[in-house]
């Protein structure tokens, strides 16, 4: 039995699945799979990882494995595992043609998910220790920011805004429209928006005008550790302020020891690899 996955309920799911095939297939199906196969062929498909993974999308694949023809999936890990090279991810057997033809659907979802996930745990890693709480950002694939940022929680990010009306966010378009910070927080409040504030500064004189105006979270752009280190001293633990702009792999160690509350980093999900995933069948 296949469980509903976090963010997904189980109607999404299937849908998920049955968008993802139908463009696969398109009108008349897998026509090498129908033409070369036996109608009756049932197969054992293995799915393994050729390298070291963080695993995340497990119960998708198995979804996609199952969704043409009823099939005995077996499901040997779980979601936020961190696994070796050549760990068997799950088994299924059914018949030959559906397990060939959802093949490519399950592996892309697997790996991509995956991919986020083992380049977000890369991240935690590296600050572990600072006491800063890595990020997501809204940079995500259109159409797919639910999972992917589901494939970030299995790296151990936190998410950010998953949406718009998640929380205000005001930022340099918005300043320079609203005619400076303090004019912009106002503008929110008198709206009779309820949801925390958070404003961007990529300035000193920005960061002493967004606490001075009652921001209730900052966002600290593209700064140096070093201005990093005065800005965190000038907030002096008021509120929670957040390092955003340009992170990378390299960078983030030194960032949050800066003693930032959070480092966002918008590659996690941007730029993230896919896994290399394999699936390999035999004839029963």
């Amino acid at each position: 039995m296949i469980s509903a996955i976090f963010p997904l309920s189980t109607s999404e799911r299937d849908a998920f699945v049955r968008v993802t095939l139908a463009e696969d297939m398109g009108v008349g199906g897998d026509v090498t799979s129908n033409a070369v196969i036996p109608a009756d062929a049932r197969f054992h498909a293995v799915m393994a990882t050729r390298e070291p993974i963080v695993v995340a999308g497990i119960e998708l694949a198995a979804a996609f494995m199952s969704a043409l023809a009823p099939a005995e999936v077996h499901v040997k890990v779980k979601d936020g595992d961190a696994v070796p090279a050549d760990t068997i991810l799950l088994e299924a057997i059914g018949n030959g043609r559906a397990l060939l033809t959802a093949e490519r659907s399950a592996l892309n979802t697997l790996q991509h998910l995956s991919g986020i996930a083992t380049l977000t745990r890369k991240y935690v890693d590296a600050i572990e220790g600072t006491g800063a709480i890595l990020l997501d950002t809204r940079k995500t694939t259109p159409g797919l920011r639910l999972l992917e940022k589901y494939a970030t929680r299995m790296g151990r990010a936190e998410n950010h805004r998953l949406r718009l009306d998640d929380g205000v966010m005001i930022k340099d378009n918005h300043v320079a429209i609203a005619g400076g910070i303090a004019k912009a927080i106002q503008a929110a409040r008198s709206a009779g928006l309820t949801l925390p504030v958070q404003v961007e500064c990529d300035s000193l004189m920005q960061v002493h005008e967004a606490l001075h105006a009652g921001a209730d979270r900052l966002l600290l752009d593209n700064m140096s550790p070093d201005q990093l280190r005065e800005a965190v001293e000038l907030v002096a633990g008021r509120i929670p302020t957040e390092a955003s702009g340009g992170v990378r792999l390299d960078t983030i160690r030194a960032i949050a020891e800066s003693g930032v509350t959070y480092v966002s980093v918008g590659r996690i999900t941007q730029s993230a690899p896919a896994v290399d995933v394999g699936l390999d069948f035999r004839a029963l």
